[in-house]
């Protein structure tokens, strides 16, 4: 199931992160919020001490905002090193529900705010029915199957 929510985060990320302007990633909505290349750079953190925590260790750093394809590139290769961690078959160092309400819940919960905040700078996501998408567990990186069924 972890897997599985690793590569949900995959799909709804990607299509969150594609097609944004180039100054999106500095959009605020109000003095003293973060900007979407903030947020992508904290979800990029978030990743890597998914990684560390199933290596058993508690791991964090603050990275600095790059580019929006950087934090795009470093958003999927967090991903990738992440599911292939689960999948190696060694046991993660912490168990999966910590892994799951810390770094993996909080990441979909940042791709939720940049599909928010997409909306208010005038470049919405299109909505989806998330059930009816394709997705499967170690399908992580920026390649993701079309929408099924996409609406207005």
């Amino acid at each position: 199931m972890l897997r599985h929510t690793v590569a949900t985060l995959a799909y709804r990320g990607g299509k969150a992160l594609r097609g944004a302007p180039a100054d999106f990633s500095a959009f605020r909505v109000a003095p003293g919020t973060r900007s979407p290349g903030e947020i992508l750079a904290h979800i990029g953190d978030l990743l890597d001490w998914a990684v560390a925590l199933a290596d058993g260790q508690h791991v964090w750093h603050n990275s600095p905002v790059v580019s929006w394809e950087e934090g795009t590139a470093r958003f999927f290769a967090g991903l990738e090193a992440f599911d292939r961690r689960l999948a190696s078959g060694v046991a993660p160092g912490f168990p999966a529900g910590k892994l799951f309400q810390g770094p993996v819940a909080d990441a979909l919960t940042h791709i939720g705010q940049i599909s928010m905040l997409r909306r208010l700078a005038g470049v919405p996501v299109k909505g989806e029915n998330y059930f009816r998408a394709h997705i499967a567990a170690g399908q992580v990186g920026a390649e993701q199957a079309a929408a099924v069924t996409e609406f207005d």
